[in-house]
């Protein structure tokens, strides 16, 4: 049986990057930098919590890194939060986005090649649903997390519970 697929964004819904450090209780900071990234020229304080390795993977979903980490989540945010190698949604740039949408949209909706899906990222937009609802023949939840606050047990509550049947299905790939 093949489950929907869960896209993950690491900086918003992983790491809360605009929450101010004592709003993060189980969080544990790290510095790290991506090596394909030109901006910015320092490390970065990523702030994660290991627990929400755990909670991903007890979700009904097949999890797909959607991240502008792409590969580098595997080798550096996955170990943190405990997680096994995934599958990598490879973006392209900024400047490729269409008709105003978030520059992931339209790419993870060819990924899935007609597979229901969640995502989770603090770019996605109103627009971004409704062009998923037109163009994409399966469900999707999109699901916009602030980037203040990171994932929440409520987040995991809407992702366990969306669409309560769907995750019992069979779908093909």
């Amino acid at each position: 049986m093949s489950h929907p697929l869960l896209f993950v964004d690491v900086d918003g819904p992983l790491n809360p990057f605009r929450a101010a450090p004592s709003d993060l209780e189980g969080y544990t900071s790290h510095r790290m930098r991506p090596e394909g990234w030109e901006y910015p020229a320092q490390p970065l304080d990523v702030r994660l919590n290991p627990d929400h390795g755990e909670e991903l993977l007890a979700l009904p979903y097949e999890l797909v890194w959607a991240t502008t980490w792409e590969h580098e989540a595997n080798t550096m945010i996955g170990p943190v939060l405990g997680l096994p190698e995934l599958p990598v949604v490879e973006l392209p740039g900024w400047a490729d986005a269409e008709h105003g949408l978030f520059f992931k949209t339209a790419v993870l909706a060819e990924y899935a090649q007609g597979r229901p899906f969640a995502w989770i990222d603090d770019g996605i937009t109103e627009r971004d649903r409704v062009w998923l609802a037109r163009n994409h023949v399966a469900d999707v939840l999109a699901h916009r997390i602030d980037p203040a606050v990171g994932l929440w047990e409520k987040d995991f509550d809407l992702l366990a519970e969306w669409p309560p049947a769907l995750a019992a299905l069979d779908f093909p790939g």
